[in-house]
């Protein structure tokens, strides 16, 4: 070994075991740094399931009707290629109310994959064997359409914006034959 190598290898020892006699470490990293959970915006949608009242067949008034508790409602929404891009059934609660999140829904920047464009409310099925025919109130038949109320659920780490459908109906399959006379507008 060549003595210049050899003398500065010992130059390296020498100070590195001085720098580690001495009390020396390594810095320690700095602390993580800690972000804000990110808040998720999710889109739902709301709406009443009603069973129309034999007197309001033919119309689209809900005067008289009564809500379905176990009603069956489907969201379906059609990207802008008219690709259904999602399909979920929701259930009404003991009142006829339904709410459903479109987890999943995905959203493109084009404007109609957005919810008001894209998605439609459509009857599934009803518990009730004497009210399970489906009403066309509010174009159930073809889908009814999603509004936008201005109205947003907020937690800490999450928020919805809630979109309106309907309200929708099931008729009855039978009404009873009534003698009173037609109504005159």
């Amino acid at each position: 070994m060549d003595a210049r190598a050899l003398s500065f290898s010992v130059l390296v020892i020498l100070i590195a075991s001085a720098t580690l006699a001495n009390g020396y470490s390594p810095p320690t990293p700095p602390p993580t740094t800690v972000y804000p959970a990110v808040k998720t915006v999710e889109a739902a949608v709301e709406g009443m399931v009603y069973c129309q009242s034999c007197d309001k067949y033919g119309s689209w008034s809900l005067g008289g009707a009564e809500a379905i508790a176990g009603a069956k409602i489907s969201i379906i929404c059609k990207n802008h290629r008219q690709q259904v891009s999602f399909y979920k059934v929701f259930q009404t609660d003991s009142y006829g109310h339904f709410y459903g999140e479109l987890k999943g829904l995905k959203m493109t920047p084009h404007f109609l994959d957005h919810p008001l464009h894209a998605c439609r409310a459509k009857l599934v099925s009803s518990p009730r064997e004497d009210c399970n025919l489906f009403s066309n109130i509010n174009n159930a038949l073809d889908g009814a359409s999603l509004r936008y109320e201005e109205k947003r659920l907020k937690w800490k780490n999450y928020e919805a914006v809630v979109y309106a459908a309907g309200p929708l109906a099931f008729r009855p399959d039978h009404c009873p034959v009534t003698t009173a006379p037609p109504p005159t507008y």
